[in-house]
């Protein structure tokens, strides 16, 4: 890794540890393999316990922005979850793969999960939206040379996908607001 792409990694997780302050932070270094491993050759994930600002697990990517950005702009992802598990980690390794091997992601885009978010949960597909849980002081962040948009993978359920192509990315999100989800719940209700 290029020293460039090295201080933005450093970077998103010194913005991550200064937002999530008080909170614990693992670093998980993720290798995605050997035929995988030059699409993002140093992932990080970082594992941000309960704490002062949330009393979920937040997983975070550092690494899509130094593989894929654009004159200093790029993306890293959040996703909130109700326990620490390792297949958030496994999850949060897809999402930069999918977004840095081809499948460029951005805000309102989708994804399939392929299987569960967990098991038993309805919800088998991720709508990027922004990271409404933590706010733009989060969503913001700030590296050398340019910023990072940290965004989040929302676990939906392929109705609500289905919807949205059909009614549109604000139409579904109303409705979200009106059912008052909580975005944590792998079990909650399609809102369709």
């Amino acid at each position: 890794m290029s020293d460039a792409r090295l201080l933005a990694v450093e970077a998103v997780e010194s913005h991550v540890r200064a937002f999530f302050e008080g909170h614990s932070v693992e670093v998980v270094v993720y290798d995605l393999g050997p035929e995988r491993r030059e699409v993002v050759d140093d992932l990080r994930v970082l594992v941000v316990g309960p704490g002062p600002r949330s009393d979920s697990w937040a997983y975070v990517t550092a690494g899509c922005w130094a593989a894929m950005e654009k004159d200093g702009h790029g993306l890293e992802f959040v996703m909130t979850a109700p326990v620490s598990d390792q297949r958030f980690i496994d999850l949060m390794a897809t999402i930069t793969y999918y977004h840095c091997g081809g499948h460029q992601l951005d805000l309102k885009h989708s994804m399939p999960i392929g299987e569960p978010w967990v098991p038993g949960s309805a919800c088998d597909h991720l709508l990027i939206s922004l990271p409404y849980l933590h706010g733009p002081d989060l969503e913001h962040c700030p590296l050398p040379g340019g910023h990072a948009r940290i965004l989040r993978p929302l676990p939906v359920t392929a109705a609500e996908i289905e919807f949205r192509r059909r009614q549109g990315h604000e139409a579904l999100e109303q409705l979200f607001d009106e059912a008052e989800i909580i975005p944590t719940d792998p079990f909650r209700a399609s809102v369709v």
